[in-house]
């Protein structure tokens, strides 16, 4: 239960973060490649 409650909170974090960035003008692409840099494939 605490797993699954982790992981939405997780998807909660990546959509505010994807709007962030929406706003901001940068492309997904950015973000996938710095979140790869940053903790490796997803």
């Amino acid at each position: 239960m605490n797993e699954f409650d982790s992981n939405i909170d997780l998807d909660i974090e990546w959509i505010r973060l994807i709007l962030l960035a929406k706003e901001s003008g940068i492309s997904i692409v950015e973000i996938k490649e710095f979140l790869n840099q940053s903790s490796g494939p997803r």
